[in-house]
Formats: structure tokens, C-alpha cells, sequence
């Protein structure tokens, strides 16, 4: 069997069909919706917060996500904090440790202050989110619009590693 064989039948066309994104929510419900039953644990309403969570989760940075919510950017990044989304702090490891210091009463603001370098925003952001935990109900209701896709990838990459060659296996 040559190659013309195997092409046989096999077509080139010109444009294709825009099929969109495909989506999958098993919940019945609307993120705005199920955060409404923690709705006392969020810094805005539960409408914004929604806004918030899809538009960043889409690949949108706080400040736009913010901005299309109607929200302050603080609020954006402490509905993110709030609800399980990890990364939120602006301050490096080393000035949280340093910002731990101050609010166990081991240094004084000013000085914390200029040892992380931060804003008074940064460093009043970086407090909150020091202070303020996940809350279970949110991460839960975030994660129950979401469809596994990922541990799935993961799960069938695993039960194929001996399949796969490793960047060692080039030389």
C-alpha cells in the first residue's frame, strides 16, 4: 500500500466551522447562584463576585475582571482569595513572613511597611488576605460548576507513561 492509497479519499477544505466553545455544568445552577448561600462571606454581591470568578478564570487579569464586575480591584482580589483561587497576594514569600511579624505585634507597621517595599493598598490587601481564610462553602461552589477535565488528562497521561519517551531518551 503506497501513500496514495493511504490519501485516498481524504479532503482539503477551505474553511471550517466555527463550533464555539463547548461547555459542561452538571450543576443546574449559576455560579451566582450558588455563591449566594455564603453570600455573607463575600466582600461584594454575590452577581460581582460571580463576574469576578468566570472573567478570571477566562484568562482575565484582576483589574479587568474588576472592571467588568463593577468593583473595586481590592474586592476582585479578595472574592478570588475568598473563594480557593491561589496567587492572589502581592507580596513575595518573604515579605508575607515579614507582614506575619507585624501582626503578631513582633514589629511595628511602618517598619514592616518598608521591609516588604508594598503600597499601603499592597500591604492592606496582603493583610486581608493574611487574616481572612478560604471559605469551604465558596471553594465548593466555585468547583462544583467545574468539569474534571484536568485530573482526567492526568489520570490517562499516568496509565500511559510507559508509553512515553522522556527528554532523556534524545540523546
Amino acid at each position: 500500500m503506497g501513500l496514495s492509497d493511504i490519501a485516498a479519499g481524504i479532503e482539503v477544505t477551505m474553511e471550517q466551522r466555527d463550533r464555539g466553545v463547548p461547555t459542561v455544568d452538571g450543576t443546574g445552577s449559576d455560579l451566582g447562584e450558588r455563591l449566594a448561600s455564603s453570600a455573607e462571606s463575600l466582600p461584594c454581591d454575590p452577581g460581582a463576585a460571580a463576574t469576578v470568578l468566570e472573567t478570571h478564570a477566562a484568562g482575565t487579569s484582576v483589574g479587568d475582571s474588576a472592571r467588568e464586575a463593577n468593583v473595586a480591584p481590592v474586592t476582585a482580589a479578595k472574592v478570588l482569595h475568598r473563594c480557593g483561587v491561589a496567587g492572589v497576594s502581592p507580596l513575595s514569600p518573604d515579605a508575607r513572613r515579614i507582614l506575619r511579624d507585624w501582626l503578631s505585634g513582633d514589629l511595628s507597621r511602618t517598619d514592616a511597611l518598608a521591609l516588604t517595599g508594598a503600597s499601603d493598598a499592597e500591604f492592606a490587601l496582603a493583610a486581608y488576605i493574611e487574616t481572612h481564610d478560604q471559605v469551604p462553602a465558596l471553594v465548593e461552589a466555585v468547583e462544583s460548576g467545574r468539569v474534571p477535565a484536568a485530573s482526567a488528562t492526568v489520570e490517562k497521561r499516568d496509565a500511559l507513561r510507559e508509553t512515553m519517551s522522556d527528554a532523556t531518551d534524545l540523546r
